[in-house]
């Protein structure tokens, strides 16, 4: 049972390998790291992509073991999935990730993968909620349709907002019109995915479009693109763009106020968002 304004607890699937079974291989189930809140998710919906990837820059700068060296490892800048495109102009989606991977094609995988309605795909459409997003690692296989209306169908059912694929997306006009879903990909298309091409596992961390992507992960998509905000960062960073967003709306204030360029305050310094802060505070006691 899905709760509203509460947070959720995932799942992962830990597989154990047995080289002498030619059968799946056994699968339990553990904890993992409890999801965002709800009321942290809904403070996403009204914030843009800039604001997102300008926090995790921030982020990224403030990291006292961020390495001299050039190395990203140590930075949360690889963020935003630059191929992944809107198919579904002027919908903004932010929700909570649920992954799904894929594999290129060899028969043998096909063969042990595809389990009817136990198969990876529909494990994932089925772990998914309100307000849950569906990532999907399609190896940047652009050129392949890999969902279409029947399977997304079910993502609309459970309550999920959207689809994100470095794949392409059939039936994009029936999941726009009849679910509403806000879908992003590198394309459309008219092709299914190749024989042998199968689903490999629901809700495990994915590389989608280059992008690390963990599930419980906040997915924030509109016109721009589609950037992934790690979920333990989530309230640092909306935190963050708010305060940054009303820094703006001071420093607007300022440069009509004195008639001068906005080069005298912007960037704004941290002496400038404390003036900012100071006269907040003082409007609040006001």
């Amino acid at each position: 049972m899905w709760h509203t304004g509460k947070s959720r607890a995932r799942w992962s699937v830990v597989a154990s390998y047995n080289p002498g079974r030619q059968t799946p291989a056994e699968t339990t189930r553990t904890p993992m790291v409890t999801d965002i809140p709800d009321d942290i998710l809904k403070r996403f919906e009204h914030v843009s992509l800039q604001t997102c990837t300008a926090a995790l820059s921030y982020l990224s700068r403030q990291t006292s073991n961020s390495p001299s060296d050039g190395d990203s490892a140590g930075s949360w800048n690889n963020c935003y999935m630059k191929n992944v495109q809107p198919l579904t102009r002027g919908k903004k989606i932010a929700g909570r990730a649920r992954t799904l991977s894929f594999l290129p094609p060899r028969p043998d995988m096909l063969a042990t993968l595809r389990r009817g309605e136990n198969s990876p795909e529909f494990e994932a459409m089925e772990s998914c909620g309100p307000g849950d997003v569906l990532v999907v690692d399609a190896n940047r296989m652009s050129q392949l349709g890999i969902l279409g209306n029947m399977k997304t169908r079910r993502l609309w059912a459970r309550g999920g907002v959207g689809l994100v694929t470095d794949g392409s997306v059939r039936d994009v006009d029936k999941i726009r019109d009849e679910y509403g879903l806000g879908v992003f990909g590198a394309g459309r298309s008219a092709i299914t995915g190749l024989p042998g091409s199968p689903w490999h596992e629901a809700n495990v961390p994915i590389s989608c479009d280059g992008v690390l992507v963990i599930p419980g992960d906040v997915v924030v998509a509109d016109d721009d693109g589609v950037v992934i905000v790690p979920q333990q960062l989530a309230a640092q960073v909306i935190e963050w763009i708010e305060e940054h967003e009303k820094v703006e709306e001071f420093i607007a204030g300022l440069v009509d106020e004195e008639q001068c360029s906005p080069g005298r305050f912007y960037p704004p310094s941290e002496d400038l968002k404390r003036r900012y802060r100071e006269q907040a505070a003082s409007q609040k006691t006001d």
